[in-house]
């Protein structure tokens, strides 16, 4: 374990409670913020079962499961959360003016050392530090879902984001477990640019009749070795995640991530993904199945 100090993750859904884990594990100390003590409480809640899966499989003690869950504090209030950080993360909906309004308080409480990180998967790095006063401090740390599994650490440099910045995240990766990759401020990224674009050809597809569902994300998983198909991930990572990140991307960059018109079609009917139950599959306790 390292002693990474206090670290502040603010928003307890999937991605947040899971990069709490992550750094909780490695010896922070961690505050989880959410705007309610319920919200607050269901992502601790899931830390939890999800560490009592890991020890059942004898990979961690009973007393590690303990350790690690007891150093995640919950807090609904944002300031309190960031009092002497030396790292925040954000982990909040991917909406400009709202993540704006939410450092502004960060920027206010926590110490002016602190690493301002955000895990947003698509939206501008630069804008954000810029509009927040902070642009030295502030970093895109974009974790994967599920942030305890995978290994990957998208790490994205705003215009004026410092060295010093830069050499901190990448130091902080390989204190998690993480393997780093520093890209640029760009719409998308590195990650969600290619990530989105093959799920929504995936998506398309599926629409015209080329293959089920299950056919398409098996082709992807048996013939290009990926760990999960797109429209499997699409629904881990939910489908109205996706759909802004696409509607983002087709205002920055162009027509080739205009969102798919079944896409559109699931989120308005509330099918969002394992989170809600139906997706492109629908998700049951003993896994996906394709929709009937």
């Amino acid at each position: 374990m390292s002693d990474l100090g206090t670290v502040a993750v603010l928003g307890a859904g999937t991605m947040g409670h899971g990069i709490a884990q992550v750094f909780a594990a490695a010896g922070a100390r961690v505050r989880l913020f959410d705007v309610d003590e319920p919200r607050v409480e269901k992502g601790r809640s899931q830390v939890r079962a999800a560490l009592e899966r890991v020890a059942s499989k004898g990979k961690i003690t009973a007393a590690e499961v303990d350790r690690i869950h007891g150093a995640i504090a919950g807090s609904t209030d944002v300031s309190r959360a960031c009092e002497g950080a030396d790292l925040i993360v954000e982990a909040i909906p991917e909406d400009m003016a709202l993540k704006v309004e939410v450092f502004k308080k960060v920027v206010a409480a926590a110490p002016p050392h602190a690493i301002l990180g955000s895990n947003t998967s698509s939206l501008s790095i630069t804008e954000l530090g810029a509009r927040i006063g902070a642009a030295d401090r502030t970093i895109g740390l974009h974790f994967f879902n599920p942030p305890p599994v995978m290994e990957l650490l998208e790490i994205v440099r705003g215009l004026s984001t410092s060295d010093e910045t830069v050499a901190r995240a990448r130091a902080l990766a390989k204190a998690i477990g993480k393997t780093s990759i520093l890209v640029t401020d760009t719409p998308g990224f590195a990650t969600s640019r290619l990530g989105v674009l093959l799920g929504a050809e995936a998506m398309r597809m599926l629409e015209t009749g080329v293959a089920s569902a299950g056919d398409i994300d098996r082709a992807m998983e048996l013939g290009y070795r990926h760990p999960m198909g797109p429209l499997k991930l699409t629904d881990l990572v939910g489908l109205d995640v996706r759909l802004a990140i696409l509607e983002h991307l087709q205002r920055e960059i162009g027509d080739q991530f205009r969102p798919p018109a079944i896409l559109r079609k699931l989120v308005r009917a509330g099918h969002l993904g394992k989170k809600t139950g139906r997706g492109f599959y629908v998700w049951t306790d003993a896994g996906p199945k394709e929709p009937s």
